[in-house]
């Protein structure tokens, strides 16, 4: 049986929890925190990370309401990793420029990926629709400044660039709170159109798990 992308990161997900917490308990008990402690620690930290943005372009996979963001999320988030391991590991160079842009600009995108999937999620009337598109658009926005910010060297306390990534932020945390509530409104409201939309989708899982009934009795038989 093939393990699904959010089971995957979810599994990740509590072995780097309890990890942190084991660990913890270690340097508790043994009063010991060194540089090798702080750099264990924050692998975990990094690993928890990359376990929330790889669940959340997960669950986008497993509902089907995307393919492109959801991947391009889940190949961002382990390349991010990657190099904060090779930064936090090795013996990293600050004034490597590029690869700290590297790293912030994977970072950066595997969030806004993350994101974008999350809203994706939501299934919303037409009435609503509006308030992901402008999700979407604020996302890729503010993305697109920040990455502009990072590879230009350019000065973000300007006046101007600074307010105009606050109002962009704003709008954000916005949708993205509001977007929780559109979609209960929109599921007390159903049409014939989201009604099609559920049937279509539960014939899918259907299919699917008949499928996986079959592997699991040919498996049995053998």
């Amino acid at each position: 049986m093939v393990m699904s992308t959010k089971k995957f990161f979810l599994y990740l997900l509590i072995a780097s929890v309890a990890v942190s917490a084991l660990f913890g308990i270690g340097v508790l008990i043994l009063g010991d925190f060194g540089e090798f402690e702080t750099r264990v620690l924050l692998t975990a930290l990094i690993v928890t990370t990359t376990s929330i943005l790889g669940l959340a372009c997960g669950a986008s996979l497993d509902a089907r309401e995307g393919f492109v963001i959801p991947i391009a999320g889940v190949v961002t988030a382990i390349i991010s990793a990657a190099l904060w391991m090779i930064m936090l590991w090795s013996r990293f160079d600050p004034s490597a420029e590029v690869f700290v842009h590297s790293v912030m600009s994977a970072t950066l995108l595997a969030a806004a990926c993350a994101l974008v999937s999350l809203l994706s999620l939501a299934d919303l009337d037409r009435r609503f629709a509006w308030a992901r598109m402008i999700g979407y658009v604020a996302i890729w926005t503010l993305t697109a400044i920040i990455l502009w910010i990072l590879w230009a060297d350019i000065d973000p306390s300007d006046s101007w660039l600074a307010r105009t990534m606050g109002v962009i932020s704003i709008i954000i945390g916005a949708v993205t709170v509001t977007t929780p509530i559109f979609h209960k409104l929109s599921s007390t409201e159903r049409t014939v159109e989201t009604i099609d939309a559920e049937i279509a989708r539960l014939r899918a899982k259907i299919a699917e798990l008949e499928i996986l009934r079959n592997s699991a009795d040919q498996a049995g038989k053998e």
